[in-house]
């Protein structure tokens, strides 16, 4: 062949390219047209938030992530900012969280349809991050949040991709990933739980499945250690964070019945009325309100604030363990509400509504705070709230513009029924059923776990945002453990 005749192929060949391209990517959207139109329905309120919030929402925690914490919390999302901050500021963290938002949806639709979902269930399930207006909030917000969320997918789906579980890589992946949220926020710790009971429940005998739970423990352990290592050398305390004294102490107070609670008289001052818990604004209150009884009674000579609530608390949990599981109990149940109201009992739900105009915390934090600290950090214009987008967003979102509680106690019933078909004998189940049935498992026992150990401190909006992702996945999954080559049997109890 003459160098003409090769010349004019390779011309032919990168001429068919092109078009071979958009052929192809015409096919993809046309086979997943559903999740497409959703995808840019979430792409467009993303757009609306980034021009309506500008350049990015900042709130009461934004001046710990961005100015250092102190060693209050964990520095992983302040590694992501100071990646960021020096190329586009502010404008930009928030771009790259939103990118984090659609990522994950597409992640989730990807690995359901790896696992067998039909399309529309997979569109379903990856429907409530593109289009749930709190998400959307937290990811305008300077906040951690949404980089958990994303780590804590991520790992799940490292976990799950696989189809047949047999290999090790992916457990010691996916656990690493898990354990690595823990540098971000300090609860992703008890995702190691999960993580652990996925790795035993894949192998073929009990010691290999010792051998992989042990296996999994090690690799979630090996980012956590390895953080607390390079704290202890860098501030000298072994540890994720501190918290300040007597993280608990909130839920123990406002769930104690003080008339019976028997604690030394210089700790009864502890135990707030329930008006007195009620003025205070709740868990949130008395942890930081200035006024709270935590900040306010007299700490006696020989012991710290921390040690004076610690032992506050425990009395509580020993005392009145039924009254502090049913506090819990009536918090981690708000999130299946079918309306989200604001409580006086729980930390404001305005916090993570938009607003029409740029909110503020006063007295603490000012508008002129957060400009200070927005130019501080790349951000050359004013913060702002923008008409019209600021509006329609409020609208959306206050109009019922996230996802119902009804349909996470739905995704939360089918995710469990999902894992209890895994629990008959193993020789009746096919292998793609019991592996669709440890993966409900996985994402059930995950969400239950994290949501759970969350109420358990104090009930916050923020805190269920993970609810978003692993619920909707859960119970698609569970849907798909119910199918069998493409009919719907019976989720019936597992027998012997």
């Amino acid at each position: 062949m003459t160098a003409i005749e090769q010349a004019l192929r390779r011309s032919t060949s990168a001429g068919e390219t092109a078009p071979a391209v958009a052929r192809a990517g015409w096919r993809t959207v046309r086979n997943h047209w559903w999740f497409v139109l959703v995808l840019l329905g979430g792409l467009a309120l993303r757009v609306l938030a980034e021009l309506g919030c500008r350049p990015a929402l900042l709130y009461i925690d934004s001046a710990k992530y961005l100015n250092g914490s102190g060693g209050t919390a964990p520095e992983g999302y302040q590694a992501l900012l100071r990646l960021l901050d020096p190329i586009g500021g502010l404008a930009l963290v928030a771009a790259v969280q939103h990118a984090f938002g659609l990522a994950m949806a597409i992640a989730v639709y990807a690995l359901l349809l790896r696992r067998g979902a039909p399309r529309w269930a997979a569109t379903l399930a990856a429907a409530p991050v593109l289009l749930d207006a709190y998400q959307l909030q937290l990811e305008q917000t300077i906040m951690p949040d949404v980089l958990f969320e994303t780590m804590i997918t991520a790992g799940l789906v490292v976990l799950l991709w696989q189809q047949r579980s047999g290999r090790l890589w992916p457990v010691a992946a996916g656990a690493l990933v898990l354990g690595a949220t823990a540098t971000v926020r300090e609860i992703g710790g008890v995702l190691v739980v999960p993580a652990v009971v996925f790795a035993a429940a894949t192998g073929p005998g009990w010691r290999q499945r010792a051998g992989r739970a042990a296996l999994a423990a090690a690799c979630f352990a090996l980012p956590v250690l390895g953080y607390m290592t390079g704290a202890y050398y860098v501030t000298g305390q072994f540890g994720l964070a501190s918290n300040g004294p007597g993280p608990e102490y909130g839920r123990a107070a406002a769930a104690a019945d003080c008339a019976t609670l028997a604690v030394p008289a210089g700790e009864r001052a502890l135990c707030p009325s329930p008006a007195k818990t009620l003025a205070l604004g709740g868990i949130d209150g008395l942890l930081h309100n200035p006024r709270s009884p935590g900040h306010t009674v007299p700490v006696p000579p020989g012991v710290t604030r921390g040690q004076l609530l610690d032992r506050f608390s425990v009395a509580v949990f020993g005392q009145q363990p039924l009254r502090v599981a049913a506090s819990v109990a009536r918090d981690s149940v708000r999130l299946f509400a079918l309306t989200r109201d604001g409580d006086p009992q729980v930390t404001s739900i305005a916090r993570w509504q938009f607003q029409t105009e740029y909110p503020t915390y006063p007295h603490r934090y000012t508008m002129a705070f957060f400009t200070r600290l927005a130019r501080q950090h790349g951000s050359r214009g004013d913060l702002a709230a923008v008409e019209p987008a600021a509006r329609i967003l409020r609208d959306y979102q206050l109009g019922g513009g996230y996802t119902p509680g009804p349909l996470y106690a739905a995704d939360l019933a089918a995710g469990l029924l999902g894992a209890l078909t895994g629990l008959r004998r193993r020789r009746t189940l096919a292998a793609a059923h019991r592996e669709l049935a440890v993966a409900c498992l996985l994402v059930t026992l995950s969400a239950v776990v994290l949501l759970f150990s969350s109420d358990a401190f104090e009930f916050s909006w923020r805190y269920q945002l993970p609810a978003v992702v692993m619920l909707p996945l859960a119970g698609a999954l569970g849907l798909t453990a119910c199918a069998v080559r493409g009919r719907l049997v019976p989720c019936a109890a597992p027998t012997g």
